[in-house]
């Protein structure tokens, strides 16, 4: 329901900021709209079977996370020309982690491999919006509110987002099938999902809402 009231909340405020900044809040919104309708699938999954709804889980993902990852080529594209080849990379890093992810906890690759695969697709997004042309763009024309965002955002990709490896780790690696960690697994997941989604969507919030109330004031 924190989703739910997310989405309407940016929804509704993309009538407040310019029109350069409404994409990057229709996207925040619609990360939160597609997490809450699978969350509600998920509910229903587990309600009925008691089993841990993985595909769902990474239907989820697989839509909202390049999503997510898209709001740092959009914040960046509001205020100067970015290369397209920062979309693409961020878009690569972001299917290699969730494909090998999927690909472990389904069973279809053995998790150790699956496990390193993903964990390299994370450190290249890192990599890119920390040293990569994404984070030089930000450190060289954004202006100061712009990357404050920026620097929010890369801190819940570093931080925020180490909850889905730590839980993968404990449900997965330490000698213990995902069907005894399945309750630890899905808490884990649960409030990554809903912390990490809509705290990035108000740092969008925020920063679209101060630039355009500059831009008025001009």
């Amino acid at each position: 329901m924190a989703l739910v009231a997310a989405t309407a909340f940016f929804f509704v405020e993309t009538q407040r900021v310019t029109a350069k900044w409404k994409t990057s809040l229709t996207v925040s919104g619609l990360v939160t709209l597609v997490a809450a309708w699978h969350y509600f699938y998920m509910r229903d999954v587990w309600v009925a079977t008691g089993t841990t709804p993985t595909v769902y889980r990474y239907i989820d993902w697989i839509i909202t996370v390049p999503l997510l990852m898209v709001e740092f080529y959009l914040i960046l594209s509001a205020i100067t020309k970015v290369p397209a080849g920062v979309f693409w990379r961020l878009m690569i890093g972001t299917l290699v982690m969730l494909v090998a992810g999927f690909m472990g906890e389904a069973g279809y690759m053995a998790v150790w491999p699956a496990f390193i695969v993903s964990l390299s697709g994370w450190a290249f997004i890192i990599w890119e919006i920390y040293a990569g042309q994404a984070g030089k763009i930000n450190a060289e024309s954004a202006p100061l509110g712009v990357q404050s965002a920026f620097k929010l955002m890369r801190t819940i990709v570093v931080f925020g987002w180490a909850i889905y490896p730590i839980g993968y780790f404990l449900g997965y690696l330490t000698g213990s099938g995902p069907e005894s960690s399945m309750k630890m697994l899905n808490i884990v997941y649960n409030l990554a999902d809903v912390l990490n989604k809509i705290a990035f969507g108000v740092i969008i919030w925020t920063v679209a809402v101060s630039e355009s109330e500059k831009s008025v004031a001009k």
